[in-house]
């Protein structure tokens, strides 16, 4: 009894954290995506160039990198290493690379 029920405990923990995973996704709209864009043309910020910092979704973004607001937009924006960037501002966590 105690053979199977161990296997099944951590395919369950497994499965569980794989929805854990699926529900911090975050996802972009497109509008929401040509907001920030028009936004950011209309309001420029200079870029900061971060050295070491791998640039993706998922990539935390340091406390020096000051993070700009997009009014109607929960995430906050920065132009990082000459991207554009959506950020969690409550994780630093960019969400989206917005080309």
């Amino acid at each position: 009894m105690k053979t199977t029920f161990i296997p099944a405990v951590a395919g369950l923990a497994l499965m569980a954290g794989i929805g854990i995973a699926a529900a911090d996704e975050v996802i972009v709209t497109p509008e929401q995506q040509t907001v920030v864009k028009e936004y950011v043309h209309r309001h420029p910020v200079a870029s900061v160039n971060v050295l070491g910092l791998e640039l993706g979704i998922g990539s935390t973004v340091p406390d020096t990198v000051e993070l700009q607001t997009v009014p109607d937009v929960q995430y906050r924006y920065a132009i990082v290493n000459d991207h554009t960037v959506l950020i969690d501002p409550s994780t630093r966590r960019v969400v989206e690379v917005i080309q």
